[in-house]
């Protein structure tokens, strides 16, 4: 028996970004007070997801740290890599997912990234055609690049806990970035 007609799952964590013109891919990932960005050109027939912990800002990331946890770095990163497949910047369209508050006590740094990714889309002139954001839990996503289509799942408190935890742990550093400038 062959896998034909099965969807092939790319699980995306904090951190990445993919894209793909893959009929049969599904995006997936977890979400707590994270938030993904799903866009696609429907025209071209590709589409990517991201995934970030922070919104971050030009000055954020200028302080140092890993951009990959940084929402402005991985939208500007998603959106690269549809235009390098193909993609027009005057046919993308987003849906954006996450930003719940998972924790009561802490600041709503979920709100924060719906909130960032919102105005981030808004000053591309991106379209946002799909929205889910907020509450107090957390949610499996799954986001077919090609259709647009996007399904889901609301996490339990005790699953959204879990993704909290996973969500806090310091992203690994593979390798040391090359941060010089030098000026002329």
């Amino acid at each position: 028996m062959t896998n034909a007609g099965l969807p092939k799952r790319v699980n995306i964590i904090q951190g990445e970004y993919k894209v793909s013109k893959d009929p049969d891919v599904v995006l997936t990932t977890i979400l707590g007070s994270c938030v993904a960005a799903c866009m696609r050109d429907p025209v071209a027939g590709v589409g990517g997801m991201n995934h970030f912990l922070l919104p971050g800002s030009a000055t954020s990331m200028a302080g140092g740290g890993d951009a990959t946890r940084y929402g402005v770095h991985l939208m500007e990163l998603l959106i690269n890599g549809l235009l390098k497949q193909g993609a027009r910047r005057d046919r993308l369209e987003a849906k954006i997912f996450g930003g719940a508050k998972t924790i009561a006590t802490f600041s709503n740094v979920g709100e924060q990234n719906a909130l960032f990714a919102e105005q981030f889309l808004r000053d591309e002139g991106i379209p946002i055609v799909g929205k889910s954001t907020g509450g107090e839990f957390g949610r499996k996503l799954e986001f077919w690049p090609v259709s647009g289509r996007a399904r889901q799942y609301p996490l339990t408190g005790a699953e959204t806990q879990k993704t909290v935890v996973q969500e806090q742990r310091p992203v690994p550093v593979s390798k040391p970035v090359e941060s010089s400038i030098e000026f002329f």
